[in-house]
């Protein structure tokens, strides 16, 4: 018999995977080449979902459901409701430039999209390793279907073939890793897996060997270096929709299963994969940062740039545990959790402005494409110049403040190591604002490649807008975020 507990901690998964099907069903009787109604529908399922889960988060409630396989706690329900508001945006944006190029024939982009959407919940509320393996799974093979939706294009066939290879090679790596930690602790549970590693009763040599394979599992899942031979490929490759829809939310996800498996579950084993992360972030910082410098293709471009940015975000999760003890833990956990979201709210802006100057037979993937921009339409080319600026980390913007929090954490751990890894981040980030202002250079000092005026729908003006304007409001006021972060932190640590 399942107790009523267990429903509570997975009713906004139940609402999704209904929903799921239901507008699976409902767009077979679906005309028009742009599916307004299975997209209305999967925005209000996607709204009410995020209002579920954010009524979750507020409550600060830590349920666990199903004999201990799966956790409903703060820190889960808010990266919940920001990939359910993240996935909606990115709806949004792509389904103009989706229309036009024939990929609402089926409905199948708004389906796939949800069960991606159904496969990251289910990651964010894994306290098992088995419900975190098959959360990943069902992630990854509706990502592999959504990149290779233009059937007919060789491009995007040839980048769904390699992101299939690579990410079956990469999920191997997790699953080995896993089975090694369950071999050495003779458990699948999170929370039992911490408690036989704290007893010091297990084969250490067992454990960082098992280790070795979750975190090169973990580093491909967000893009890291050197693991990241997959991203520039098929950022580039795959439809502009399908590479928004594969690199804002998904990153919530996988910061969610680096806490649940590395802190949650393996935090004993700190001391060993804190320097793992930071070989990590150092590689990511240097590759992303210079190979970013030589790209005319702006996708291509911000894919580097996601490589270097999950190298800042692993910064924050290196100085948790410092000499055994955890008093910066919070500190650095909560300042990776809000970078990690304010990257995907900048990301958003960013591939919004490229999906909108997309026409039909013309994709504007390059950077000669957003040439005299400002002078085709000033608020288009300010939302893009916002988010440049907060990518390249300049001050009020919300990027700065991310920024910061990573580096605080580092330097309060009066590591002489983790003070120079943040001097090296900084330096890096110096790097990085060359391509990043180059954007804005092009946007606003060029000369315009066409005179055509930018126009938009009305609801992806709207939320382009708004867009736009939170990543100047969260930088000027990050304290309601930043607090939230800590919150949902503390109470995952407390657990």
């Amino acid at each position: 018999m399942i107790d009523k507990l267990s429903w509570m901690a997975i009713y906004p998964e139940v609402v999704l995977l209904v929903m799921a099907c239901i507008i699976a069903l409902v767009d077979l009787s679906t005309a028009g080449a742009r599916r307004t109604r299975t997209y209305i529908l999967t925005l209000l399922t996607l709204a009410v979902v995020a209002f579920l889960t954010g009524l979750n988060a507020s409550n600060g409630q830590t349920v666990y459901g199903f004999g201990g396989m799966v956790v409903s706690d703060p820190m889960g329900n808010w990266l919940k409701c920001f990939a359910s508001i993240a996935l909606m945006v990115s709806l949004v944006y792509g389904r103009p430039y989706a229309a036009d190029r024939g990929m609402l024939r089926g409905g199948e982009m708004f389906t796939l999209s949800m069960f991606s959407l159904l496969g990251m919940f289910v990651m964010i509320s894994g306290s098992n390793f088995l419900m975190i393996y098959l959360g990943l799974e069902l992630l990854t093979l509706s990502s592999y279907a959504l990149v290779a939706l233009r059937r007919e294009n060789a491009v995007a066939s040839e980048a769904a073939m390699k992101y299939f290879v690579l990410g079956a090679m990469a999920s191997g790596f997790l699953l080995y890793g896993l089975s090694m930690m369950y071999g050495a602790t003779g458990s699948l549970d999170v929370n039992e897996v911490f408690k036989a590693i704290a007893s010091r009763k297990v084969n250490h040599q067992v454990l960082v060997f098992g280790l070795v394979f979750i975190v090169a599992g973990l580093a491909f899942k967000v893009g890291a270096a050197p693991f990241h031979m997959w991203v520039p490929d098929v950022y580039q490759g795959a439809p502009t929709a399908v590479t928004l829809l594969i690199g804002a939310a998904p990153e919530l996800a996988a910061f969610a299963i680096i806490i649940r498996l590395l802190v949650e579950g393996l935090l004993p084993l700190a001391i060993d994969w804190q320097q793992m992360l930071a070989v990590l972030a150092v590689a990511s910082l240097l590759v992303g940062n210079l190979a970013a410098i030589a790209q005319t293709n702006l996708k291509r471009m911000l894919a580097y740039s996601t490589i270097a940015q999950m190298g800042f975000m692993l910064l924050g999760l290196v100085a948790g545990v410092v000499n055994g003890n955890t008093y910066n833990a919070q500190f650095a956990y909560s300042a990776s959790m809000f970078y990690i979201v304010t990257y995907v709210l900048t990301t958003l802006a960013s591939f919004g402005i490229i999906l909108l100057l997309a026409r039909e037979g013309f994709e504007s993937e390059e950077i000669t494409d957003l040439a005299g921009l400002n002078q085709r339409s000033p608020l288009y080319a300010g939302v893009m110049a916002v988010a440049m600026f907060s990518l390249a980390g300049l001050p009020p913007l919300v990027g700065f403040y991310a920024k910061l929090a990573v580096l605080q954490a580092l330097i309060a751990s009066g590591q002489a190591v983790y003070i120079g890894l943040a001097v090296f981040a900084v330096l890096m980030s110096l790097v990085g604002a060359f391509y990043y202002l180059r954007i804005v250079k092009v946007m606003y000092f060029d000369a315009p490649v066409t005179a055509t005026t930018v126009s938009a729908p009305r609801d992806v003006r709207a939320v382009l807008t708004l867009n736009g304007a939170l990543i100047l409001i969260v930088g000027i006021v990050p304290g309601g975020l930043m607090t939230l972060c800590a919150q949902a932190i503390v109470a995952t640590l407390a657990n």
